[in-house]
């Protein structure tokens, strides 16, 4: 039996204003967010949906895709050509993506780590403790081993070493090796120095044939070594999904940095990473971890500071008015539906 023609106006009007109704998230699809990292759980981009239930807007407004990089200069490109939407960039590869690469339309949006803030975690730069190598100037004519030239812990080595007089290419050899191979390098002694970061640098074999020459405290002090940077366009495009994913960001990193939640936290990130909940254990989301702003918010004076200090060492040929290249509207309103 046929619905009369004036009936079937009237449930067409109703979808109409059914459909009108719903928020814009509920009628389109969710907005998939790539972001970048490098080495976890110093990043915790691959974990932060590992916890079922936290996430409340993650799957509706938003879908986030971890993408692994060997160094932040990498995502340089991959940001500029649109394979990226969330770079992890830290005080070196920042300034070099605005000044080199040209993206003056970067902005800050979020905090990830410092490195070397009082009170919290400093990364070890690793010799053998077979190697003589006592102090920095016994270097000379060494082998030093970076993640990638110009990524933020290359920056700290040069740094080190230059304070003692030794200049890379003439004084000693760089190579590059992801971070997951120093251990083994150091060890076959296919390098005189490596870089420790998490969660390496607990390692028990490594403390036991290594030790730390200097740290990135002793070296430059306090450092923004990541944060989340996208673009312009990406950002006014898609502002509603990024301010929940900002706000469910914050959420989860209260969550794994509540002293309740320790074992748990630990046993999902040893559990993603294939290593044992031992190896982090006692250090992992404590003070003997990077420092992160509990609502992951940046710290922009440390972050002028850090790309201040490059451009000191010559490293860089201008700063950056960091304040001019940040959007924190984004975690700010995500802070105010927290409260």
């Amino acid at each position: 039996m046929r619905m009369p023609r004036l009936a079937l106006s009237f449930v067409a009007m109703v979808a109409i204003a059914i459909a009108s109704a719903l928020p814009a998230a509920a009628q389109q699809k969710p907005v998939k967010i790539r972001a970048g990292w490098i080495t976890a759980p110093a990043s915790m981009v691959p974990l932060l949906f590992l916890k079922p239930g936290l996430a409340k807007h993650h799957g509706k407004s938003y879908v986030f895709e971890p993408i692994y990089f060997s160094s932040s200069t990498l995502q340089i490109t991959a940001i500029s050509t649109g394979d990226l939407d969330i770079a992890g960039f830290g005080y070196t590869s920042f300034p070099l993506a605005i000044q080199n690469a040209g993206l003056t339309d970067l902005r800050i949006i979020a905090d990830e780590i410092q490195d070397g803030a009082p009170g919290y975690y400093s990364t070890p730069y690793f010799v053998r403790r077979d190697s003589g190598i006592n102090d920095i100037a016994a270097m000379k004519g060494k082998i030093a081993t970076t993640n990638g030239l110009g990524s933020g812990v290359d920056i700290v080595m040069r740094t080190a070493l230059r304070r003692a007089g030794l200049e890379a290419n003439r004084d000693y050899t760089i190579i590059e090796a992801p971070f997951p191979t120093h251990k083994a390098i150091l060890k076959e002694k296919k390098a005189d120095l490596v870089v420790g970061v998490l969660p390496f640098s607990y390692d028990k074999e490594l403390n036991e044939f290594g030790k730390p020459l200097f740290t990135t405290q002793s070296s430059l002090g306090q450092i923004a070594l990541s944060f989340w940077a996208a673009r312009k366009e990406f950002i006014d495009k898609n502002r509603a999904a990024l301010v929940d994913l900002m706000e469910d960001y914050a959420t989860i990193l209260r969550w794994f940095y509540d002293p309740a939640n320790n074992k748990e936290a630990v046993a999902l990130t040893a559990g993603f990473l294939k290593r044992p909940p031992a190896a982090f254990d006692g250090w992992a989301f404590t003070k003997r971890d990077f420092h992160r702003d509990p609502d992951g918010k940046p710290d922009l004076k440390v972050v002028q500071e850090s790309i201040d200090k490059v451009k000191e060492l010559g490293f860089i040929k201008q700063t950056v008015d960091v304040p001019k290249f940040a959007d924190l509207s984004l975690i700010e309103e995500a802070a105010k539906r927290r409260r």
